[in-house]
């Protein structure tokens, strides 16, 4: 079994703070976290400085997820959007996040354009082509230890309990783990953890400012949840950082408390690449 999937069934929580990029998963890691989520809605921000509505490729995904992958010490849980296309782009998204070094992906039953599960505008797909979605991942995967998670965004526009009836359909099919996004209250979310206790582990999506109960993580651990996803707080904690310093020198007040030149050199290794930089040149 692998570190994720025994990281899951644990008695503790899991939790996952989103990254997106090599600085903020060694950061992560420094901090003690057993794994990183690699987010789409950090993906087009960051790379694009665009929001999350449909505008990053497979593409540009995939090399993100390979840039974090290769810095990452422990499992990494990647953003796959709806699979990027039908049953088959599915099998081949499998393949490729694989390939890149994650650990697991999770693909959603939005309809394209797919947007944030926290934003309004979103629908879902009939329930029976998301299934046929999940029976291709679970059928591309080489390695049996990759874990594939289902995301339903029904709950928004068709209500909870078609999302609960989503998410057994979706496990039936061959998912890992579930993920019921954005309820509502904490008696939603006690309902979706409760639905599935004892049957298929189950995510919560935490989105500081989101639709959905910050209520801590020993409250998700009570309620059930294997592991809560912190998406989007570190892109939100580093805008402001860099608003906060862009500011004081646009004005040329005294720039905010930061990472020195050194200390930042050390976060991103270099001691280790100048090691090996004397190394091979003798």
């Amino acid at each position: 079994m692998t570190s994720l999937r025994r990281l899951l069934y644990a008695p503790e929580i899991l939790v996952a703070p989103g990254v997106y990029d090599g600085t903020g998963a060694r950061l992560a890691q420094a901090a003690g976290f057993r794994a990183l989520y690699v987010s789409g809605f950090q993906t087009a921000a960051s790379a694009l400085g665009l929001p999350d509505v449909g505008y990053v490729t497979m593409t540009q995904m995939l090399r993100r997820v390979e840039a974090i992958c290769d810095v990452a010490a422990v499992p990494v849980i990647a953003d796959a959007d709806t699979g990027y296309g039908n049953p088959l782009s599915v099998r081949r998204t499998v393949r490729a996040w694989e390939r890149a070094g994650a650990a697991a992906l999770h693909i959603e039953d939005q309809t394209s354009p797919k947007r944030c599960g926290h934003m309004l505008g979103r629908d879902v797909i009939p329930a029976a082509e998301m299934v046929q979605k999940v029976r291709a991942a679970v059928d591309a995967r080489r390695d049996d230890d990759f874990v594939i998670i289902a995301r339903t965004d029904a709950r928004t526009t068709r209500g909870l309990n078609e999302a609960i009836d989503r998410g057994a359909a979706y496990h039936e099919a061959g998912a890992d783990l579930l993920f019921i996004e954005s309820p509502e209250s904490l008696d939603e979310m006690r309902r979706i953890a409760e639905a599935f206790r004892g049957v298929v582990p189950v995510l919560s999506n935490q989105i500081e400012g989101g639709r959905t109960p910050l209520p801590g993580v020993a409250a998700l651990q009570d309620m059930g949840y294997s592991l809560a996803l912190f998406s989007l707080g570190t892109a939100f904690a580093a805008a402001a950082g860099m608003r906060a310093y862009l500011r004081a020198l646009a004005t040329g007040d005294t720039p905010p408390a930061m990472t020195g030149f050194d200390e930042f050199n050390a976060l991103i290794g270099l001691d280790e690449h100048a090691a090996l930089e004397a190394r091979y040149t003798g």
